[in-house]
């Protein structure tokens, strides 16, 4: 650090002077005979002398007059010298100052560096700069000299630095202790001795107090007025420099998180510039495009060496946008990949793609490139292709748009849909495995469409059966009615099936199912390997065990109460019996659907219900020879009805073996 010469004022060259005085009249008074240097003074000054030794004394005067004059002025010159060394001194130390502060763009290493220099230039012993934090209206630092890397945060109207910011005063303390703004506590924290402060405010270019400069005890002595000019415009360069580095720094922070969102983005992005060279593409697009050389040796080549082999089309498009065009968007478009023109590599597979393409411009609205948006949806496609086989398209793309949430453990009310083939293992062996295959992939065809016709999705095939849900994963007001709908719509299919079947020499097929709506629970269910998406719970099993049930009463198409209860629409049915399945105590009522008939297979439809109702009633009632009466007049109206078969059975056992007198009339079903 340079430190100016002590400088001497004018009078103590005149004291040097007139000692020289003093060392002459002893030299002439040791040439004159008979004269002392008292003598010589008090006759020089006092008494009379003779025209011989008046003149000697007028030359002596007159020459150390000179010597004076000459002292004096060696001594003035001497001391402007050294004041314009010092001034041209602190012009080039601020020159320095400013250069290095503006070469500094990183703020951190730029506060650390204003903080050193602004120490040395006021010879100080340390410094700290405050920054104002509007938000949390705090003054903060963390380059403060002498606390390490801590941070600094108080209130920013707080101690003689908020005192300096919100007033705008300089505050210069010469002795630290004797001022009540002063806060002792941190000095005996830290055991520092604070002796003298100088404290600035720090202004942005437009006037907006933006925090303080503060600085620590001078060494040899307090700071005077030129130190406070010299701190302000130390503090007015730096200022811009500071805010040049926060500018800086905000750009590089949105800069980052900008890279870092277009880096996390599954779909590609591919930047041009107005020349059509590719500019940036993030890790999505080099991952899609399946190019040989890495994603660097991209960047700088036109678009055209990289589309290729069939793509050309996409460089068609961005010469549009490029040349003044809008948006451009192309959906489910095919990209041949790998584009390999450089080394030979022939396409070999074709990936789906949206592609948009949008316009780049500049402030004032010139076109410096564009930007292309490429969403693989090779996989969504597939995915949406096999969620197809099972569910409708609206229930796929809901899905899709709905992601794993969807597919979560939830519970819920569904219909469920049980569906078998009579006779299936008589039928499998006299017909083969061959033509058995065949006929099953047929009849699932047909059976699958009704399903999804009416917004229902495939659980399952089991053997020759199948498991169908309405109102799952999204349940809706009209699931019962789709489930029952379903099931009408598969026997009305299965005689169209037959007659194909009948046609072409082969033997036909029937069909039982089962419906029963009730609280499931739905979602992934399986290992870590594989895991299917399907319904659990009792409102499950028991619409298997209505399929089943199909088979002892001889019917086609069997739903629950529960089922009955959330139709909306008017059905034909009946109520066949209260059953209590195995592994349930609560009796269930149980409902045939006689639409699940050809048309005209029963001759009257209303009478057979209500005759049948009526048996219903005095069976319940045991009164056996009414109810068998009334089982015979259903079979005078439907001859083939084995439901009234079974029931004229249960009234001949029961009259010759009457059940218990607590009887409730449930049917207890002892196999699955």
């Amino acid at each position: 650090m340079f430190r100016p010469p002590i400088l001497l004022p004018p009078c103590v060259g005149l004291v040097r002077t007139a000692g020289l005085f003093l060392l002459g009249t002893q030299t002439v008074s040791a040439a004159v005979p008979g004269f002392s240097t008292k003598d010589f003074l008090n006759r020089l000054f006092l008494g009379d002398l003779d025209e011989t030794r008046m003149t000697f004394v007028a030359v002596f005067t007159a020459i150390a007059l000179a010597i004076i004059l000459m002292r004096f002025r060696k001594e003035v010159k001497d001391l402007v010298d050294l004041r314009l060394t010092v001034v041209r001194r602190t012009e080039s130390q601020m020159l320095e100052v400013t250069t290095a502060i503006a070469e500094e763009i990183k703020l951190q290493p730029l506060l650390h560096k204003v903080m050193d220099i602004c120490t040395d230039i006021l010879d100080a012993d340390r410094s700290t700069l405050f920054l104002h934090d509007p938000g949390a209206a705090e003054l903060w630092s963390n380059v403060a000299q002498g606390i390490g890397t801590h941070q600094i945060r108080f209130p920013d109207d707080a101690g003689i630095a908020g005192d300096v910011f919100t007033t705008g005063n300089t505050i210069n303390i010469r002795e630290a202790y004797k001022d009540a703004r002063f806060n002792k506590a941190i000095d005996k924290k830290t055991g520092y001795r604070t002796r003298s402060i100088l404290c600035v405010q720090v202004k942005a270019k437009n006037g907006t107090p933006i925090g303080v400069m503060q600085v620590l005890n001078k060494k040899g002595g307090p700071f005077e007025a030129l130190d406070e000019r010299r701190l302000k415009a130390f503090c007015a360069q730096a200022t811009i420099a500071i805010e040049n580095a926060q500018l800086f720094e905000e750009v590089l922070t949105i800069k980052n998180y900008n890279e870092a969102i277009v880096e996390s983005m599954r779909s590609g992005v591919i930047t041009l510039n107005a020349d059509g060279r590719i500019a940036k593409l993030n890790l999505s697009a080099d991952k899609f495009l399946e190019r040989p050389e890495s994603m660097e040796n991209l960047i700088g080549r036109r678009l055209r060496e990289v589309f290729t082999d069939g793509n050309d089309w996409v460089v068609d498009e961005v010469s549009a946008v490029l040349l003044g065009g809008g948006l451009r968007e192309s959906l489910d478009v095919p990209i041949y990949l790998p584009m390999g023109d450089l080394d030979g590599v022939e396409p070999d597979k074709e990936a789906q793609a949206n592609l948009s393409i949008l316009p780049l411009s500049d402030a004032k609205e010139e076109r410096i490139g564009c930007l292309i948006l490429m969403e693989d949806i090779t996989h969504e496609k597939r995915l949406r292709s096999t969620m197809s086989r099972y569910m409708t398209k609206e229930i796929a793309d809901k899905l899709m748009e709905e992601g794993q949430d969807a597919l979560g453990g939830t519970e819920q009310t569904a219909s469920i849909l049980f569906s078998d083939i009579k006779g299936f293992t008589a039928f499998s062996e006299r017909t083969g495995a061959s033509e058995t295959v065949a006929m099953l992939n047929d009849y699932f065809t047909v059976m699958v469409d009704m399903v999804m016709n009416h917004g229902g999705i495939l659980d399952k095939y089991m053997g020759d059966g199948m498991m169908a849900v309405f109102g799952a994963p999204f349940p809706g007001e009209q699931d019962a009615d789709n489930a029952m709908k379903a099931a009408l719509g598969m026997f009305r299919a299965l005689e169209f099936f037959n007659e194909g079947r009948e046609g072409a020499g082969k033997e036909t097929i029937d069909i039982r199912v089962g419906l029963n709506t009730d609280q499931v629970v739905s979602g992934n269910i399986g290992s870590s390997r594989r895991m299917d998406y399907t319904v659990i719970g009792d409102g499950v099993n028991l619409a298997a065990r209505l399929e089943s049930a199909s088979k002892a009463y001889g019917t086609r198409l069997l739903i629950s109460e529960f089922t009955v209860a959330a139709l909306h629409q008017d059905y034909a049915l009946r109520q066949v019996d209260r059953l209590r399945v195995q592994g349930k105590e609560n009796p269930v009522a149980i409902f045939e659907a006689l639409d699940s008939y050809p048309e005209g297979a029963i001759q009257d439809v209303p009478a057979l219900i209500q005759t049948f109702d009526e048996a219903l009633q005095a069976y319940r009632g045991q009164r056996w020879s009414e109810a068998l009466q009334g089982f015979e007049a259903s079979l005078a109206i439907h001859p083939t009805d084995r439901v009234s078969q079974v029931y004229r059975s249960r009234c001949d056992i029961f009259s010759a073996n009457p059940p218990p007198e607590d009887w409730d009339g449930v049917w207890v079903m002892t196999h699955k």
